[in-house]
């Protein structure tokens, strides 16, 4: 962001990518025009199913199929899809990830659900304090087996006042493979 001089930009987060792009925003808070989240969190986690899908995830065989089965790519992208996804895309995510090596990130992330407190402990005051006041939008899969909007939500709408809500009715966790055209629109009705 700094290298290519980025000034009033809108950042999107999906998952992992809210609590990264909320630490990089709120380090650049002056530069930031909006915000757009979508089945993410950037708190610690209060959520008992979260828990134990971070301790199962870091468990020793799921790592290995995590590393060596492409887990992800094979089991969890179609279970938190509600459409079948050709087997181009599946490809394409196949592609991105090879091998172990190329599938060490992706094991890490869910053991970070609960190591990364510290973080989500800062990031839940500094989002508010110096994000809050920016206008945002929440595209939120609403069948979605990680964020369900009940316990989602609330965070999301405490941290940002001036918000507005597309719910996606069919959509589960990967809102990108459900729902592109409705999330493009929404975000070019609230920001352009």
């Amino acid at each position: 962001m700094d290298h290519l001089g980025l000034d009033g930009f809108v950042t999107m987060g999906q998952d992992w990518g809210g609590p990264v792009g909320m630490a990089v925003a709120v380090e650049r808070a002056d530069r930031v025009r909006g915000v757009v989240l979508g089945n993410t969190w950037f708190w610690p986690t209060d959520v008992l199913t979260t828990k134990i899908f971070s301790r199962v995830m870091s468990s020793p065989p799921m790592q290995y199929a995590i590393l060596k089965r492409n887990f992800f790519v094979e089991q969890l992208i179609p279970a938190g899809t509600a459409r079948r996804l050709s087997p181009a895309v599946l490809e394409h995510y196949r592609a991105v990830q090879p091998n172990a090596e190329a599938r060490k990130g992706v094991a890490e992330m869910p053991k970070q659900i609960l190591a990364a407190r510290p973080l989500l402990e800062r990031l839940s005051r500094e989002v508010p304090a110096k994000l809050g006041s920016k206008p945002a939008l929440f595209v939120w899969g609403m069948k979605d087996f990680a964020f369900r909007p009940g316990p989602s939500l609330p965070h999301m709408r405490a941290a940002f006042p001036d918000h507005v809500l597309v719910e996606l009715p069919s959509a589960k966790h990967f809102i990108q493979e459900d729902a592109p055209d409705e999330i493009a629109a929404a975000i070019l009705d609230r920001f352009s």
